[in-house]
């Protein structure tokens, strides 16, 4: 019998091991691929004043995955991130969402996305294993986590806008 730690350490590594910079040769020029497409992930581009910034990602559809999100995860290229889409993951209409950081060694940035694919808010460079909660202050329809530091440093702004294939 394989210990649950060693099961969940064993389940983030393959789900890591997902999260690839879309820089490989071979790559389309939105760094999604036939393979990549099949792990879930998908192009996003956030147009903020600075221009359009692109992003390779994965995409957390159902509550399980929604529920671990990038927990355990050390590895968060500068392009990739994770999209909470659809949320809430039942498909029911937008609500307020409310993230935290627990298992989460990474600082991360969390974009709250409204209906309509403006950002409503940015929790910036999130203090990583905090178990503070982190709240949209409005309904929103998807959720992303980038990298700690990534919209400040690409200048993504509440009221910016994202867009993804959907």
């Amino acid at each position: 019998m394989i210990p649950k730690v060693l099961l969940v350490a064993l389940g983030a590594l393959s789900i890591a091991g997902c999260a690839g910079s879309g820089d490989s040769a071979g790559n389309s020029q939105s760094g999604v691929t036939a393979s990549t497409a099949a792990k879930g992930m998908l192009a996003l581009t956030i147009q903020s004043a600075r221009g359009a910034h692109r992003f390779t990602i994965e995409r957390a559809e159902t509550a399980g995955e929604q529920e671990k999100g990038l927990m355990y995860r050390t590895d968060i290229p500068d392009d990739g991130g994770m999209l909470f889409w659809p949320y809430p993951p039942d498909g029911g209409a937008p609500r307020a969402a409310s993230f935290w950081m627990k298992n989460t060694p990474s600082p991360l940035d969390i974009i709250f996305i409204r209906p309509d694919g403006t950002i409503a808010r940015i929790a910036e460079n999130t203090q990583p294993f905090s178990e503070d909660h982190l709240d949209s202050g409005e309904p929103v329809g998807a959720v992303l986590e980038l990298k700690g530091g990534r919209s400040s440093a690409l200048g993504i702004a509440e009221g910016d806008t994202v867009s993804w294939p959907r």
